[in-house]
């Protein structure tokens, strides 16, 4: 199943089931469950199987990110080998962690904002979890028990910024500098989360394309990695990291500027999708 947090046409936020080019309301569900991440942490994700609210087609919506008041954002830096490669770095011993606030990202079809201090905002194709269960020192074997499901995610970077301190937290929480959606998927749905193809299009080149397989640190790893630290919580994000070919280690380098579309899809997923606009 797909679904996706919205903002409806009377200015109502909720949420529905995709089906194709339309979504099916959550309609009377929301008097139970506010939103996706009360579903969630319900488990009652079912319940949208049968919801019979209104239909609308999607381009009638304004897309919010998956779950648009996740407690945590906790994103993984230099996670994949291919990116580690070109960054001239050593393997990780752990995983390198920082977090996002709720603020610094949109939803689908939502323009992303390049700050007025900056001309070097890059792009982070991302494989997205969302944790389902709630859970503190979780084993690695039962790491995908916590999962809700899936999602795409562009962990836009001002790289300046970034660099500014050892710490990654200054370039990646400029206000609606990345984006989350179109929805999730079910894990039920996805199936293997090792398997899928993502790729990440600049105004249609592809700047990244690779196998969700080539992750350092997969999916258990990060997960007992991270709740021995904290509990997750449902509608918990964690951004898995990106592969190669971000525009920050091309000769020349490829930074985002306004008018440019850029996308991000995973195979079984869909396709995340924003145009750039300046600050104002």
């Amino acid at each position: 199943m797909r679904i996706a947090s919205y903002v409806l046409p009377d200015g109502t936020g909720s949420y529905g089931r995709v089906d194709g080019d339309t979504i099916v309301d959550a309609g009377g569900l929301r008097g139970q469950y506010a939103d996706l991440r009360a579903l969630i942490a319900a488990d009652a994700l079912d319940a949208l199987e049968s919801a019979s609210g209104e239909t609308l087609a999607v381009s009638d919506v304004t897309m919010l990110p998956t779950i648009p008041n996740a407690d945590k954002i906790i994103c993984i830096g230099l996670n994949y080998l291919g990116h580690i490669k070109e960054t001239g770095r050593d393997r990780p011993e752990y995983p390198s962690m920082f977090t996002r606030y709720g603020s610094s990202i949109v939803g689908h079809d939502q323009p992303l904002v390049r700050p007025t201090v900056s001309d070097k905002f890059d792009f982070e194709g991302e494989f997205t979890v969302i944790i389902g269960k709630p859970g503190r020192h979780i084993p690695k074997d039962k790491a995908y028990e916590h999962v809700a499901g899936y999602t795409c995610f562009n962990d836009g970077s001002i790289r300046d910024y970034q660099r500014h301190t050892t710490q990654f937290w200054g370039g990646k929480n400029f206000w609606r500098s990345g984006s989350m959606g179109p929805w999730m998927v079910t894990s039920d749905e996805l199936g293997d989360p090792t398997k899928p193809r993502m790729v990440t299009r600049l105004n249609g080149e592809v700047m990244q394309d690779t196998s969700v397989g080539d992750l350092a640190f997969d999916i258990p790893d990060l997960i007992a990695y991270i709740s021995t630290i904290i509990d997750l919580a449902p509608g918990d994000i964690i951004a898995t990291g990106t592969p190669s070919g971000v525009g920050n280690f091309r000769d020349p380098k490829v930074f985002m500027k306004p008018g440019d579309t850029i996308e991000v899809e995973i195979e079984g997923i869909g396709t995340l999708t924003n145009s750039i606009i300046d600050e104002s």
